[in-house]
């Protein structure tokens, strides 16, 4: 058996020396590894209460084996910095190396200045009208497929068209139709309370029919479309993208627009004005039933009335917004799933600005509906 094996074999041992000057000396010898260190307990307190001394000299020349795990119990004594007073090996010292090397950067806190301020809505500003830009982009090339697939009906992707019709459209019936009485309910009780105040309580027809038919029930589906069926397309593109099915498609020569795009384009803009009637008669009905019990119309009388009082203009404006609703929600739900990278945090941000910029454009698109048609519908 060599020397080398022989030290090799010899346990980890701690010796303190005095020096000359008085300062003492910590010397390390012996085999430091982890299976030597798990079975000596007692030699890791001693040195956590040695390293103790700030200003205490160490010497690991001696030491024969020095592994990763005696290196990190160190370098943990030590309070993670390598002593002033060190002596130890050049190849010892490259594992040392390796942990100061591993140490966080300590971040200081920048002033608060006014550059940031103006960087930041500078930045704020530019990714606002890139994104735009590629909305735009995306819009144009969903007009020159439709061009093209009205010269070429046979591939209009018919399968897709029915399948996302099916997912956003009757899917959705019980939630918007749930959502739908409740608010009816909840409007009709809060406008019966102040009604009955001034004995007007025959205008609660009006009241309900207009809001309802050209208002609420519109927005209220978009708004659940949106968070419901916009969500659900943003992320099924980011998982194709993140699974390389988007790749795939374009190895093979397969269009994105033609066969992820317009099938959800077309599907919500034919989806959105039906919802929006179902919600609306929904609505309807569960203000008949509040009616009926806070301010005793019957349910005959509401519904002769209904139309005498409510012009059908309104019900086209409410079907024509909707349609547009249907429109942007699918545009920009496929404009950040197209944003999405090929990881999970990417995929969970684009789909919350997806909801978010979706509801916010609808809520915008249903102001400029009304201030474009306030003296139109009107008895």
């Amino acid at each position: 058996m060599t020397d080398t094996q022989i030290n090799a074999e010899l346990p980890p041992s701690v010796e303190v020396l005095k020096q000359d000057d008085g300062q003492s000396c910590v010397k390390l010898s012996g085999c430091w590894n982890l299976r030597s260190l798990s079975i000596n307990v007692a030699i890791q307190q001693k040195i956590k209460q040695l390293a103790a001394n700030k200003i205490q000299q160490w010497d690991l020349r001696s030491v024969d084996v020095l592994d990763s795990a005696a290196a990190l119990l160190l370098w943990q004594a030590w309070s993670e910095q390598i002593p002033t007073a060190l002596q130890i090996k050049p190849e010892h010292q490259v594992l040392l190396a390796r942990w100061q090397a591993q140490i966080a950067p300590v971040i200081e806190s920048t002033p608060f200045r006014f550059g940031l301020f103006f960087d930041y809505w500078r930045q704020s500003i530019i990714s606002f009208w890139a994104q735009l830009l590629s909305f735009l982009v995306l819009l144009g090339q969903l007009v020159l497929d439709s061009a093209y697939l009205l010269t070429h009906p046979q591939e209009i992707p018919w399968a897709e068209i029915s399948i996302t019709i099916y997912d956003a459209g009757v899917r959705a019936l019980g939630i918007t139709a749930l959502v739908g009485f409740l608010i009816g309910i909840v409007l009709s009780y809060l406008s019966a309370l102040q009604l009955k105040t001034f004995g007007a309580e025959v205008y609660i027809i009006d009241i309900l029919g207009l809001s309802i038919i050209r208002e609420l029930g519109p927005l209220l589906a978009a708004i659940l479309v949106a968070g419901r069926s916009g969500s659900a397309m943003t992320a099924q593109i980011g998982i194709m993208r993140v699974t390389e099915e988007l790749d795939a498609l374009s190895a093979m020569g397969i269009s994105h627009s033609v066969r992820l795009i317009l099938p959800k384009v077309t599907a919500l803009t034919i989806t959105m004005p039906l919802l929006s009637t179902w919600t609306s008669i929904a609505a309807l009905i569960g203000g008949m039933f509040s009616a009926q019990n806070t301010l005793d119309i019957s349910y005959q009388q509401f519904l002769i009335k209904l139309p005498d009082v409510v012009p059908l203009l309104n019900v086209f404006i409410g079907l024509g917004k909707s349609a547009v609703f249907g429109l942007m929600i699918a545009l920009i739900a496929c404009h950040f799933g197209f944003r999405i990278k090929p990881n999970t945090e990417s995929l969970g941000n684009e789909t919350t600005n997806s909801v978010v910029a979706a509801i916010t454009v609808v809520i915008m698109i249903d102001a400029m509906f009304a201030i474009l048609f306030m003296g139109i519908g009107m008895p």
